[in-house]
């Protein structure tokens, strides 16, 4: 069965990139509820001493560590279900932002990951943009 241009298209610049974008945080919610129940990691690449102390304070402020988390879940739930993927997206980009910001400034060694956050959330935006587009319009408040 060949692939026709458009099905190519769908493939490449919505399904493929919103499962890998599911799939990171979907991961990263596993992880900081494993986190949350063990007290250990499941995954935990090299951090730098800034970036430690960042992790470190979110955890120890008690709520933003499992919000944060819960938010992951669902988020990557949308994402992978196609099920609202929009709304997934939305609740994520905040996620993402943080995360992309702590890898440029506080921890250089996790900017790869920080780059397929930024293509796969991009492309996912451009997938849904037309579901974004009523937030653009100028209207009567």
């Amino acid at each position: 069965m060949e692939l026709s241009l458009p099905q190519a298209k769908v493939l490449l610049v919505d399904t493929g990139p919103r499962l890998v974008l599911g799939s990171i945080f979907l991961i990263g919610a596993m992880d900081g509820f494993w986190y949350l129940f063990t007290g250990s990691h499941l995954i935990h690449p090299p951090t730098s001493v800034a970036g430690l102390a960042f992790e470190t304070a979110l955890k120890e402020a008690g709520f933003i560590w499992p919000l944060m988390k819960i938010i992951e879940l669902i988020g990557a739930s949308l994402l992978l279900s196609n099920r609202a993927p929009a709304l997934g997206l939305a609740l994520l980009a905040p996620v993402m932002a943080v995360i992309v910001a702590f890898h440029v400034v506080l921890n250089p060694a996790g900017l790869p990951l920080a780059a397929i956050l930024v293509a796969t959330g991009g492309m996912t935006l451009w997938a849904q943009r037309d579901r974004f587009r009523p937030l653009m319009a100028s209207g009567k408040p």
